[in-house]
């Protein structure tokens, strides 16, 4: 076979498909493509290869004629242009490519037909234009469908119903039914001033009267905030928040938010804006448990709303903003942030900033302006609502702060009532503490005859070990008696020695510097002599603000010499505590005071000596919390005032019992116990051994005797009782020295006794279970300086009581012995141990001496309480 009649080679890609497609062009009247149209490299073949007589071939295949197609839509110029094969492609060829693959037209032409590169990802103006109409149209849609299925409720919710809440004893029977329910009165547009309405329409709405209801920017600010988890106010008109108050719950939600915005569109074509205005100031709640103006007036000032001057106006217009933070009397026990004096400042920024308002616009003549702001309205102090007398104010205040801080539900949710609170509180032991604060203070104070027995107070609290449940509590004085401060769940009192117990356990558990992290033995002894040098680890001595050397004082300067830790604990001597607090670590002991139940919000944050002698200010509950951690072997619950809340008959969740924890070892804490009975049995706390059972416990007292304190524990309860000298105008704690006729007085003295008073009575019928035995903890590693002991085998922490007690404490110090007499293998453990002569003294038992770097707090415990680090418990914490 010549070479001329040889088979053509097949064209790449094409096949017989691509053939049949060519000759069916051909036989449909249309000339095949000529070569090079297409300008695939194949068609270069051309005329060297076949000639000019040669067969044309067709298009190489699919995806040559897809691009062929495409160049002929492509527009005309590109169908001229001369392909690679160095020819003008067909305007036939064109055309036929174009008939075989027509473009396709598309309801939404994105990505664009006929472009390239980022062309054909740029929308037309169509598309864009398109989609606009069409999302607007369909907000317009929504809204209009929102609008009309959206109607204004007949009658006002449940919520604008202010309720009572009811409070439970322990056992279930009803402790007290207390609300707002009594505290509101609507008033009609003619009563409320005209100065009050023109108040709250500067200082929150200032286009009332002009606007449809809704402020859609305000509403996209609140839902943005809200996607955030911020605050959602400051996004409604009057018209919105009369719409929440009057007919919606205070949720915080999307739909509750869409929601308001159609029923205020509604209410604003209905209602007048004078009624709209009448209705929001007479469902607002102003603080105090009061909703509306008129209760308002009332409550604050004691007068009709109508009697309400400009300036009046103004104070209760920034109530609204939050009474919480803006009622001058404070609730700093809810949260520090709104102590009094923090309180007392915002509003009278605000009510200044109101007033400001109101003069620009044009509400107030310069005249009324100049006398409006000339003087601060001081609202009168608080009252007792009725059911709220004696101890049941406290109770009461205490279960609804442990409420809001473990859910969800906001104070004027709760306050609008509604709530069923069952509490731990037994009413037995309630009224029992209250009966041993009156005796004793009947007992030991006349106020009519002694002026220093005046303006004293007591704060008192007691806990279930292992369990947390706080049973019992004593406020104060009462409601009754213009006393609303909760003295057992408020801190700024100072601890003072109570706070030995955690530098203690913090030593058996973690060793000081020199005893590579083994644990310490209470039998380990450290200097006791007064005005002691505190040695730093590196050896050096702590310094005063002048460079001069830091010396740490005792109450007396009895020369004690090197007693043992549990020595110094039974006789309250400071000088030990301080020094084996540094070797320790104070971050360990403040570590050990955290795992235990204290907070680090009454804590101070100045680590210094003074820290291991009680200058930090928990709560009594706090105390009492604590100390139950020693009296259950080291195991910690957290306080709970509430079993369960309910709400209208449904329960609301978050109140289980608080989890269980080891907050220290068994061992560490059973030792504490062992030497916490010995200050019953033989030193500081003597006086509570008429209780004629097995107890621990420690006595307390502050620089100048202006806190005296005495927190103690059987296994059953743990009980703290703190008395307490404060200043009514300033808060500042006042010194105890002469009070109850006594030269100073110590938490041996008054605190113990009503303890004692109180511990008969709640265990009474009860079995005395003692406490676990305490093993032998840690190794005896005494203080640099003491003296090398003869070496003799470590005797247990309960072969120890039979060091030589001390002599019965008096009010008088014995003649100090010299030491010859009476320093042992023990130290000087016999004499001296009086309770105002070397016992509890000194330091935080007689006086905190002044820290390398005084504070206000630490040096003389007369920061202003509560105003700090008050809050649920001592502290804001749930």
């Amino acid at each position: 076979m010549s070479e001329h009649r040889r088979k053509p080679p097949q064209p790449q890609g094409g096949g017989r498909a691509a053939a049949r497609r060519g000759q069916s062009g051909s036989s449909s009247g249309r000339r095949a493509a000529p070569r090079g149209a297409t300008g695939s490299p194949s068609d270069s073949y051309g005329s060297d290869s076949y000639g000019s007589g040669g067969e044309e071939r067709p298009y190489g295949g699919r995806a040559e004629a897809r691009r062929a197609a495409q160049r002929s839509t492509g527009g005309r110029r590109r169908a001229a242009e001369p392909s690679r094969g160095g020819r003008r492609a067909a305007p036939g060829g064109a055309r036929g490519g174009a008939a075989a693959f027509p473009a396709e037209k598309r309801l939404i032409d994105y990505p664009r037909a006929g472009k390239y590169g980022w062309q054909r990802w740029l929308p037309s103006w169509k598309l864009v234009s398109g989609l606009c109409i069409g999302f607007f149209g369909s907000l317009v849609a929504v809204a209009g469908i929102g609008y009309a299925m959206v109607g204004v409720p007949t009658e006002e919710n449940a919520a604008a119903l202010s309720q009572n809440n009811v409070y439970y004893w322990a056992d279930g029977t009803q402790m007290v039914a207390a609300g707002s329910g009594q505290n509101r009165q609507n008033v009609t547009f003619a009563r409320i001033p005209k100065e009050m309405r023109d108040a709250v329409i500067s200082a929150e709405n200032k286009t009332f009267y002009q606007d449809s209801g809704v402020d859609p920017m305000g509403i996209a600010r609140a839902l943005a905030n809200m996607a955030r988890g911020g605050d959602t106010q400051g996004g409604s008109t009057i018209t919105q928040q009369f719409v929440k108050n009057t007919y919606l719950s205070q949720e915080q939600t999307v739909s509750r938010k869409f929601k308001e915005m159609f029923i205020s569109i509604k209410v604003g074509t209905k209602l007048s804006k004078d009624k709209i205005l009448q209705g929001y100031l007479n469902t607002s709640y102003y603080g105090r448990g009061a909703y509306g103006i008129q209760a308002a007036a009332q409550t604050y000032f004691g007068k009709d709303a109508e009697k309400l001057n400009a300036s009046e106006c103004a104070f209760l217009t920034a109530l609204l903003k939050g009474p919480t933070y803006y009622d001058p009397a404070g609730n700093a026990s809810l949260d520090p942030a709104a102590s009094a004096k923090k309180n007392l400042k915002r509003s009278k920024e605000r009510w200044g900033w109101i007033l400001q308002q109101m003069h620009n616009d044009d509400k107030l003549s310069d005249a009324k302006y100049q006398e409006a702001i000339s003087k601060y309205p001081m609202p009168q102090e608080r009252k007792a609502s009725k059911g709220m007398s004696g101890q049941i104010g406290y109770l009461a205040d205490t279960a609804k702060k442990y409420v809001l801080n473990n859910s969800d539900i906001t104070e004027k949710q709760f306050d609008q009532g509604g709530y069923q609170i069952r509490t731990t509180f037994e009413k037995s032991k309630v009224e029992a503490l209250t009966k041993a604060v009156k005796k004793i203070e009947d007992e030991k104070l006349d106020p009519e005859k002694r002026e220093l027995d005046k303006h004293v107070q007591f704060g008192a609290a007691s806990v279930k070990p292992k369990d947390g449940a706080i049973v019992a509590l004593y406020g104060g004085a009462g409601y009754e008696n213009g006393h609303f401060n909760n003295n057992a769940d408020t801190s700024g009192v100072p601890v003072g020695s109570t706070w030995k117990p955690f530098v203690l356990a913090a030593a058996m558990e973690h060793g000081t510097y020199r005893s590579d992290g083994v644990g310490v033995s209470p039998l380990s002894k450290y200097n006791g002599n007064d005005d002691l040098k505190v040695r730093k680890p590196d050896g050096s001595y702590y310094l005063r603000k002048d460079n001069s050397i830091f010396r740490q004082q005792n109450e007396t300067d009895y020369p004690w010499g090197y007693i043992s830790l549990r020595k110094a604990m039974e006789q309250s001597v400071n000088t030990p505590f301080v020094q084996l607090g540094v070797d320790v670590g104070m971050a360990r002991v403040r570590e050990v005071a955290k795992r235990s139940g204290i907070l680090d919000q009454s804590m101070v944050q100045e680590l210094n000596p003074s820290f291991a002698l009680g200058t930090s200010t928990p709560s009594a509950i706090r105390m009492a919390d604590a100390y139950a951690t020693f009296a259950a072997s080291g195991k910690q619950a957290a306080p709970y005032s509430v079993t369960s809340v309910k709400f209208n008959g449904q329960e609301v969740q978050g109140f289980e019992k608080p989890r269980i924890t080891q907050a220290m070892p068994e061992n560490v804490a059973n030792n504490v116990t062992n030497v916490l009975e010995n200050v019953i049995q033989n030193g500081t706390g003597k006086n509570a051994l008429s209780l004629g059972r097995t107890a621990a416990g420690k006595t307390g007292t502050t620089d100048e005797n202006k806190s005296a304190w005495f927190v103690g524990y059987t296994k059953q309860l743990s009980t703290s009782v703190a008395m307490f000298r404060e200043d009514p105008k300033s808060a500042k704690l006042l010194s105890m020295n002469g009070t109850a006729g006594e030269e100073s007085i110590h938490g041996g003295d008054v605190p113990t006794l009503v303890w004692t008073e109180y511990m008969k009575a709640a265990l009474k019928g009860k079995p005395d279970l003692g406490f676990p035995e305490a093993e032998k903890i840690g190794v005896i590693q005494n203080a640099v300086g003491a003296p090398s002991p003869t070496p003799t085998p470590s005797p247990t922490p309960s072969e120890t009581v039979t060091e030589s007690p001390s002599p019965t404490p008096s009010e008088s110090s014995s003649p100090s012995p010299s030491p010859s007499d009476t320093c042992g293998f023990f130290g000087c453990e016999d004499d001296g141990g009086t309770d105002n002569g070397g016992t509890d003294n000194g330091g935080t038992d007689g006086g905190v001496s002044t820290p390398p770097t005084p504070t206000e707090t630490n040096v003389d415990g007369g920061n202003s309480r509560g105003n700090g680090n008050g809050g649920l418990f001592g502290g804001p914490e749930g």
